[in-house]
């Protein structure tokens, strides 16, 4: 019988069921991404990360892949600051930087003084385009105008308020026609520089509670639009989570704190 070891942590969170939370999986050799795909499934969180060391002297420390319950994805936020959750406190990693090798580029986590985890991660690029009409079939109150992320497969709207992003009801059914990968709704904050939510049912998410990954496109967006570089985030979903974030030209670092939930072992006959 092969046992595998799991973690799962809440992520963007300061206390346990808050923020996200992740499956990580440290692993010694890649499986086979069917075997991959099956533990995500039955883990049934957003997303499943799984680690392998890499050689020494690589310029990286470990591979990472993220894993919804239906697919593989290139990008995953909330995943890998939980997974250097469990690299700094359960796999006695003896420095305060850990690097990853990863389908997005080589990407890092750092751990601050005060306990955050700060991601650095790269900076998308977005361009305005006319707003989809499955998006405007989806959400009645979305502008004309979009912006398509083409790293990331998102859409992204911005409307006038945080209330007007809170209220949001999207219709699911209709926005898991879109054609590539989920929708990021935006607006000012009240007390924070701006808000969020993300929906995502194509990828079996039909609402992330808190997605690292979409503030790599939200934070230059805001960035330019408040005319400063560091900026204080609120993802408003049930759960909810705050993020602390900063443009460094083409990086930008994510910051959030996490918590343990639980530990186990994976049996495979």
């Amino acid at each position: 019988m092969t046992e595998l070891p799991l973690y799962q942590v809440d992520a963007f969170a300061s206390r346990p069921f808050r923020g996200n939370p992740a499956a990580v999986m440290p692993l010694t050799n890649w499986l086979d991404d069917s075997l991959l795909q099956s533990l995500a499934l039955e883990n049934n969180l957003s997303e499943t990360a799984f680690l392998v060391r890499e050689p020494e002297g690589s310029d990286a420390d470990f591979h990472i892949r993220w894993f919804t319950p239906g697919i593989e994805v290139p990008l995953c936020g909330h995943a890998t600051l939980a997974s250097a959750w469990v690299i700094f406190n359960r796999l006695e990693w003896p420095n305060d930087t850990v690097r990853f090798r990863s389908l997005s580029g080589p990407l890092g986590v750092s751990r601050k003084a005060d306990g955050w985890l700060e991601l650095d991660f790269p900076n998308l690029p977005y361009a305005p385009i006319p707003t989809p009409e499955i998006i405007r079939r989806s959400v009645p109150e979305a502008p004309e105008q979009a912006l398509l992320i083409n790293n990331d497969a998102n859409h992204m709207i911005v409307l006038e308020s945080e209330a007007a992003v809170r209220a949001l009801n999207p219709d699911l059914r209709a926005l898991k026609a879109l054609e590539r990968g989920g929708l990021i709704v935006t607006a000012p904050g009240d007390d924070c520089d701006f808000v969020s939510r993300y929906f995502c049912p194509a990828d079996g998410i039909d609402e992330d509670p808190v997605t690292g990954s979409i503030h790599s496109v939200l934070t230059p967006y805001w960035a330019e639009r408040l005319g400063r570089t560091r900026l204080v985030a609120r993802q408003l979903s049930a759960r909810g989570g705050e993020l602390r974030c900063e443009l460094h030209g083409d990086r930008v670092h994510i910051a959030g704190q996490a918590v343990p939930y639980l530990t186990g072992t994976v049996q495979l006959a």
